[in-house]
């Protein structure tokens, strides 16, 4: 049983090393939040943490509003969801009546403002991460072992009707995964070759910056490609794309596709997949092919005309929603219309990850194409929104992970040389001491080492205190939204 005291809100403001270019945005700058939840837990007094980058136009996709106009939307819907949960857990209660509460009621609030479920979630998901961070420390066990257990008391089939008798315990891994294979984002921007890169845009941080860099220097083998949904400037980069990666990669490579909610029709994607298809250029890479990740724009993912093109592609890809799941009823309405899965950000929820994965197992029988429950990554970096996501990623028993926090930010820099020191510490298997002095992620052979996260109370080992950072309101007060817009 456990009683919400405070939550309190800090900034740490980053910027990335290049701009980081996906769908209609380009990122070189956002707030890092921290969201720090006062808890007593069974009569003692416990701190939960949690964190989250809030990156620009992915929450909402409106080309029309500015960042500064988008981030201050983000921040209420947090602010709310602190008010909602605090409320729900005035009194002693158990995890899975509080999170079902918090969750109906934001979602009440957010339908009379007309928010879309995605944002709203972002601030049920910061709260439920820290207030399951501090139920993990106050019982001293790691999230695969809280998650299964009955004190969180987690009941699928209240979450969704359809998982009636299924249990978290025969859903999960008996153990989480030991490690993860990175899989490296390669952005509509990122150069490709080192050699192609002008002399005054090229990097003196220590860090690869190119394509062929990275994938010497962290052993990569799975990637992530980035496309805009225009043949003309597709075309010719992935035929580089791919001649990059068969260079490299001489054992092989995968490879997964994220169409960035470019189309407005699933026939007219299914049309650009066929000239894609029939490049003989691109084999190498089609034949690596995982998964399409979000082709279609949110607003239409989901329409009825998507099932008769689906049903027909009898030897298409298979296709998840990523932006388009961002209810509860979203991804059993998009396995109703053929897609084979959904990705799992913790940005979306712990809860409602857990019952996607029971979701897509209980269907799995009747799916047409093996389901697919991807992990996805909103340039999140340590030590904790990072962390936590593996821990998660660990539980779920998913092999691969997006990555690009690591690459598009300079390890841990942006904190204090004691911070990096702890996590060097409590994290030697997932960081190293950089050549120069700061902590970096450690990528050997293209996997992650998730030994100290799987043992760390929802993984993170150290204790970071977020009042070293900028308070929220001081730094709205400060400028800090227009200095970021």
């Amino acid at each position: 049983m456990f009683q919400i005291q405070r939550a309190d809100f800090h900034v740490l403001p980053m910027r990335t090393r290049f701009p980081f270019k996906y769908g209609i945005a380009s990122m070189s700058a956002l707030p890092h939040l921290f969201v720090s939840v006062g808890m007593r837990v069974d009569g003692r007094q416990v701190t939960g943490l949690s964190s989250e980058g809030l990156p620009p136009k992915w929450f909402t996709k409106d080309p029309s509003t500015t960042f500064e106009h988008d981030l201050a939307e983000m921040l209420s819907v947090i602010q709310n969801a602190a008010r909602v949960a605090g409320n729900a857990a005035e009194k002693p209660v158990r995890f899975f009546p509080w999170w079902k509460e918090t969750c109906e009621e934001q979602k009440r609030w957010a339908g009379l403002r007309r928010l879309p479920a995605l944002l709203s979630n972002l601030g049920v998901s910061l709260i439920e991460r820290a207030v399951l961070d501090g139920l993990c420390k106050s019982g001293a066990v790691p999230l695969h072992v809280f998650l299964k257990s009955d004190e969180a008391g987690i009941d699928l089939g209240g979450v969704r009707p359809e998982l009636h008798g299924m249990r978290v315990a025969g859903c999960l891994p008996e153990s989480p995964l030991s490690n993860v294979a990175a899989r490296h984002t390669v952005g509509l921007g990122d150069p490709l070759r080192t050699s192609e890169i002008p002399g005054d845009e090229r990097l003196d941080d220590g860090l690869p910056q190119a394509l062929d860099e990275c994938i010497r220097s962290y052993g990569l083998r799975w990637f992530k490609i980035k496309i805009c949904g225009r043949e003309e400037t597709d075309i010719p980069r992935l035929r580089e794309i791919t001649r990059v990666l068969a260079e490299g990669c001489p054992r092989g490579f995968q490879a997964t596709l994220d169409g960035n909610e470019q189309f407005q029709s699933l026939a007219d994607f299914r049309e650009f997949y066929r000239l894609l298809h029939a490049d003989k250029a691109l084999a190498p890479l089609f034949d690596s092919l995982v998964f399409i990740e979000q082709p279609l724009h949110r607003d239409h993912a989901l329409r009825d005309d998507v099932a008769s093109v689906l049903e027909a592609w009898k030897d298409g890809p298979g296709i998840i929603i990523d932006e388009a799941d961002g209810s509860l009823d979203d991804l059993p309405r998009a396995l109703d219309l053929g897609y084979s899965g959904t990705s799992h950000k913790n940005c979306k929820g712990i809860v409602k990850g857990l019952a996607n994965s029971a979701l897509l197992q209980k269907r799995a029988a009747f799916m047409t194409r093996a389901p697919i429950l991807s992990a996805e990554d909103l340039a999140n970096v340590g030590p904790v929104a990072l962390l936590q996501d593996l821990a998660m990623v660990a539980a779920l028993g998913i092999p691969h992970v997006e990555r690009n926090g690591h690459h598009y930010f300079r390890g841990l820099g942006m904190h204090s040389p004691g911070v990096q020191e702890e996590v060097l510490r409590a994290h030697a298997g997932l960081y190293r001491r950089h050549e120069r002095g700061f902590a970096a992620l450690d990528i050997r052979d293209g996997l992650l080492d998730l030994a100290s996260v799987n043992s760390a109370p929802f993984g993170c080992a150290i204790q970071l205190d977020p009042a070293r950072f900028t308070p929220l309101d001081a730094w709205v007060k400060g400028g800090g939204l227009a200095e970021l817009g």
